[in-house]
Parts: structure tokens; sequence; C-alpha cells
């Protein structure tokens, strides 16, 4: 970037703008390295070199490894696998075990793969990715493994009946891939198959089939996508008899053009046949099925259907040029449709209602879609399912809630043969929830929206300003912060006397692509004024106060809380901004930052940076104004947004003379920032500390 000077009022300049820590953009340069080492030793002997440190630091270190977690699995075969790390593995053990030990208290499991042992005879730190096993027989599976827990993954096939590596299997370096099976002999597969073969946002744009016992270079082009395009899109539907296989072009975030693969033809017009739904709407099969989930109003024949809906064909129906759907679900002014699942028979539907959710299950019986409701859940709580495959009608289901650990029921959907759901795993108690309550509250925005947001305090609090509360949001790309078990947060937070809240901003999923959309591009501000809101409205109830008050956020919220440093200082007494993005200027030069113009803009048009600008904290900065105490964390390792941010942040804002800046890089775990529970612990700690220094002393 050439040197030049910025003028905020002039957006034809944006690109002349001069930065003085470009430098530390290069995530692995030796002088940027030193620095954050340099700057990470400070926050050390800052924050976690207490007594009061160690203690909570093994506090949380012990619930994190608590052997009475409850050990989620998934069905491969006859087999349920479970990932499971603790003090012995802290990168943890692949294991399985057959139903009827699961259900028992003290499950015998089978070691499949020890990921520690595996590092230690390699000499890399291996972190597990996940495993992909080819079905039906479930005797071969793909391993992803990350180096230093990045989200570029090597890829290695794995025999499940010797529990051994594959000699001269599918394997694949570390990178960014796309990978699925096809049958034994052939896998579908995105990967950096060497220059022009990635995306300008850093994804895989060609797909390809790749036969065994040849080499990687022979594999068959199937599908391109363009260079500015997000990535290429693979989709492989395994079920037997409906095996089907997709292709696509992800354009953005949130649009792509999708493609019936039919890799027995020629002809380029027979080979790819288009699945003609908008855009932005996700779709998936299940048997006979073509199930529609819609971003915006979609008109399609004589009937229009309202963004947020799910719909629902016969797939093959459809792809003869049929474009009759039923309606499965409409959201309403409160209720959204947080996600779906399917067993054989049955699809079940999480329905959210002011971020509270329900279950129902659906069933097409004669042309027609019966629906009951499934299961109960104490208010402001969380209750899910899900199909634990899609051979049997058998599901898990789990119920939550921000003072209530996780338990786990297993039942079997079905008039005939059905079982009611029967709880066979709980969850143990950090913290003794009697003490403590849950509300939730609504703020007013600047426009007069009602923003939701739970609090979760002590029953016998004090209204009088001086409450330490930790402040969380997240607000982008349609996710949802829906209650969960505070777990170590409990221990971490509210043991100390703290008040925790969640803030349900626009730009999240809580009210459906509508909440989301809301907050998108030249709409961003709105995400902030949600979260300032919420900030106001703690002080007005005299929960807190701005001395007693901080901001928490991690990825797009570490946007979000940058944002409230530079544009609320006034409200809070502390930040801390993790993993985050913050020079909006250059975003979409770091990393993947150019898979998300859809959610941002595009900085390199001169009329979407002069929206942009107004939320890109980097370029706010005011020597002249006083901030808060902030923390910056980070992962050398993160190749999502990169470490570059937290580090041009906390450095110009230390060059500028604003004081009790701190950064903390992590070299591992990428962009959890914590490649394994002891660093998890670590940072846990870390952060507490520094609030409590800022916010309770």
């Amino acid at each position: 970037m050439s040197s030049g000077t910025f003028t905020s009022s002039n957006s034809e300049d944006f690109q002349q703008a001069a930065d003085d820590f470009v430098w530390l953009e290069e995530i692995n340069g030796e002088t940027a390295v030193d620095w954050a080492i340099q700057q990470s030793q400070q926050t050390r002997r800052e924050f976690a070199e207490s007594d009061r440190f160690e203690t909570i630091r093994s506090d949380v270190f012990d619930c994190l490894n608590a052997s009475t977690q409850i050990p989620m699995v998934n069905k491969c075969g006859h087999y349920f696998y479970n990932f499971w790390q603790d003090e012995k593995n802290p990168r943890g053990v692949l294991r399985r075990t057959s139903f009827a030990s699961y259900r028992t208290e003290s499950p015998v499991w089978e070691t499949v793969l020890d990921i520690d042992a595996l590092g230690a005879a390699e000499g890399t730190d291996w972190v597990y990715h996940g495993i992909q096993t080819l079905a039906p027989e479930y005797r071969r599976g793909l391993l992803h493994l990350s180096p230093d827990g990045g989200d570029a993954s090597a890829i290695r096939e794995f025999d499940l009946t010797t529990l051994s590596f594959v000699e001269d299997g599918f394997n694949l370096p570390s990178a960014k891939s796309r990978v699925t099976w096809i049958d034994h002999d052939r896998l579908f597969i995105a990967t950096d198959f060497g220059p022009g073969s990635m995306t300008t946002s850093g994804y895989p744009r060609i797909a390809k089939i790749w036969q065994r016992g040849t080499p990687l270079e022979s594999a068959i082009t199937q599908f391109s996508a363009e260079p500015t395009d997000m990535s290429v899109m693979i989709v492989r539907d395994d079920t037997p008899g409906y095996e089907r296989n997709f292709v696509g072009r992800t354009l953005d975030f949130y649009h792509r053009e999708v493609f019936l693969l039919d890799e027995t033809q020629q002809e380029q017009e027979k080979k790819l046949l288009p699945l003609e739904i908008p855009q932005d709407a996700r779709f998936s099969t299940w048997r006979q099925w073509l199930l529609l989930s819609l971003s915006s109003e979609w008109t399609v024949g004589e009937e229009t259907y309202s963004s947020g809906s799910l719909l629902v064909t016969e797939f093959d129906r459809f792809m003869a040029g049929d474009r009759k759907f039923k309606i499965l679900f409409t959201p309403g002014e409160t209720t959204t449709l947080s996600n779906f699942s399917m067993t054989r028979d049955y699809l079940i539907l999480s329905i959210m209602d002011n971020v509270v959710n329900r279950l129902e299950v659906l069933k097409s019986e004669a042309g027609l879609w019966t629906r009951q409701g499934l299961g109960d859940a104490p208010e402001l709580s969380k209750i899910s399912a899900s199909g634990i495959d899609e051979d049997t009608n058998e599901y898990f289901m789990t119920v939550t809630g921000f003072l209530q650990p996780t338990s786990l029921y297993y039942g079997v959907l079905g008039e005939q043969d059905g079982k009611a759901a029967e709880i066979i795993k709980q969850a143990p108690s950090y913290f003794d929830a009697s003490k403590y309550q849950v509300a939730q509250h609504f703020a007013a925005s600047d426009d007069g929206t009602a923003v939701p947001y739970f609090a979760i305090s002590a029953k016998d609090m004090v209204l009088d300003g001086s409450n330490p509360t930790l402040l969380y949001g997240y607000g982008g790309f349609q996710v949802s912060l829906d209650p969960y078990y505070l777990g170590v947060t409990g221990t971490a937070w509210l043991e100390r006397g703290g008040v925790f809240v969640i803030a349900n901003i626009r730009g999240g999923g809580e009210f459906g692509p509508r909440w989301h959309q809301a907050a998108l591009k030249e709409k961003r501000l709105r995400a902030y004024e949600d979260f300032s809101s919420v900030a106001k409205d703690l002080i007005t109830r005299k929960i807190t106060s701005a001395a007693h008050l901080a901001a928490q956020g991690g990825s797009n919220g570490g946007l979000l809380v940058g944002n409230m440093l530079t544009l609320y200082p006034e409200l809070f007494g502390a930040i801390v901004c993790e993993v985050p993005l913050l020079d909006m200027l250059r975003y979409t030069q770091i990393s993947a930052g150019a898979s998300w113009i859809a959610e941002y803009g595009d900085p390199q048009k001169p009329e979407e940076w002069a929206f942009i600008k107004a939320f890109s904290p980097y370029q706010n900065i005011d020597p002249l104004k006083t901030y808060p105490p902030v923390l910056f964390t980070t992962a050398t390792s993160d190749d999502r947004v990169g470490p570059g941010h937290a580090r041009k942040m906390a450095a110009k804002m230390q060059q500028s003379g604003i004081e009790n800046v701190y950064f903390y890089e992590n070299t591992e775990g990428g962009h959890s920032a914590a490649a394994d529970k002891a660093q998890n612990a670590f940072k846990r700690a870390l952060v507490s500390e520094f609030l409590w220094r800022y916010l309770g002393e």
C-alpha cells in the first residue's frame, strides 16, 4: 500500500491511507512474531502470575477435564464414536463403543486413534478436526488433522477394522480442502491443486473426482468456480437408493449456484443440471424429498413464499419441472426456524420463539404432513433433538439452560415402535446454581427496535450499579446466541460476584433472515446500536454502571466490541476483544477476509468504503479520546481471520499513547485460539483476571 494522507470525508482517498503497522499482518514474519511474543509475555506478567490467577486456572481446568462430562457420540455402523480430551490425553483420543455399553454409567471404550501418541511418534502436535466415514460399511475413514489448529488440515485415510492408516491410501497435505466419499475407490475432492486452483478468499475453486491408486494430478475435473467466488461447492448424498452428487459456485457467504452432477455424461449441458432455486436459499435432500429454507421472499408459479419459510417437494418432480411445494414452516413476528434434523421417516424442527426454542416432529402420510410436539424444557432453557441416523427413527435429545447442566435423552419416534425419550446421561454441575437467576429483558435500540437479552445474576443482587457485569455478543452471519449451560463461566465469573449478560442483537439469527439482514453492509451500525442500547439498559436498571461493565466478543464479535471501544468508550470499564476483525480497510486482503464481503461490503469500492469506514475500529482510533482498558487475544495459527488485526490495533493504540492496552497471542488453536483444554483454561483465567482487575477492584 502506498503512503499518503487519509481523509475520512473523501472516499476516493481510501486506498492511499498510510498504515505504519502493516508489517504485523505477516503471520510468521520474524519481526511480527517477536513483537507478539514480547507483548504476550508482558500480559502474562500482568495477569497470569498471581495466586488468584492460578486458582481460577486450576478450577477451570478441572471443570473442562471432568470425567463426568457427557461423551457425545456419532453413530457409524454398529459403533458409536466419541472424541475425548482430558489431562492424560490433552490432544485427545478417538474412541468407540457399542450403544448398549454407551448407555451404562461406565462405557467400555475401544481406542481408535490416540492423537497425542500420533503426534509424539511423528513429531507434529496434531489437532484433531474430525473423521468422515464411508457408509454403509464404515470400514474406512478420512481423518482431518491440523498441524497447528488452523482451518487447513491434512487428510489421511484410516482403516477402521485394523485401526491403522492405509498405506498408499487417499492422503492430502495440509490445505483448506473439501472432500467426501463417493465409494471405496473414489473421492469427491476440492483442494489446493496448485497455482490458479484457489479463490481470492483462499478456498478451493475446482472440484474433481479422484480414483484410488492414481496420483492426485490425474483426478478428473468435474466443475470449476470462478477465482472471485468464495469457493467451489461439493455435496454428496449417500443415502442408499437416493445417491446424488451436487457441485456449484459458492458466490459469497450467502449465495450459491447449484447443479446436480451426472458424471456419466460427457456433454456439459447433460452433465450439469441446474437446481433452479433462489441463490440465497439453503437446500437439503432427504430420501425422495427436496427441502428449501428461504432467506428471501420467493415467487414461483402462482405462489409467493415468505422469507424464513421451509418448503418441501419431491426431488425428482422438481427436477422434472414441477414447482408445487408444501409449506412446513412459516415464520411469525417472534418465531424462526432454528434448524432441522431427519430420521428415516420423520423431520424434527427446532423452532425459536423470542430466543427460546421448542421441537416439532413432522411426517408425510397420504400426501399430508402431520406434526406434533416433542419433549419439554424449563423456562428460558434450550431443547434440541437430532436423528441418530437416517436408517432408523432413533434420536438423541438434549435439554440445557444457563444454570442447568445438559441432560441427554434417547428415544424412538413412531406410533407402533416408538419409545418415549428417557434420560441416559447427565452432565455435572460446576457451581451451585440455586444462588442464581435467569431473566430475559428487552432494550429499546436507537430506532425503537426491541432487542432481547439474557441476564444471569445472583438472586440477592443489589441494584445499586456496582455489580461487575460482562456483556457478551456476536451479531453477525445469522448466528443465534441461545441458552447454554454456563459451566466454567459460572466458576470463573458468577461465583466471583459477576453478572453475565448475552445480547441477541441484529445481525444474528434469533428472529430469522430479517434479523440478520437488518445489519448487513450499510446497515451494520444497527448491530452496534443494539449492543450499546443493551449496555445502557443495564445501567438504567442499575444492574451495573459504566465503570463496572465490560464487553466481550470474538471473531465478528471482536469487531462488535472493537466498535464499542471506538464508538461507545464511555459505556464500558473494560473490553475483551478476541480473534477479531478490526481493520476493515484491509480485511479482504488478510487471510480469508474476502469471503465476508457479503456481510460487510467491499472496501475496495469507494462507495462501499464510505459506509464501512464508520465501523472500522482500526481507522477510528482517536488519540485524544479516553478509552477503557482493553485486552486483545488471538492466535498465530488463526488462518481464518488472522492475527494481524489484533496485533495492529494493539500496536497503534499503544503508539498513540493510550494506556492499559494489552495483547496476548497463543501460537496454536487456529480461530479458537486454544488447541487443548490446558490452553483454553489459561485463556479463560487470563480474561477473568483482566476483567476483575478493572471491574471488581
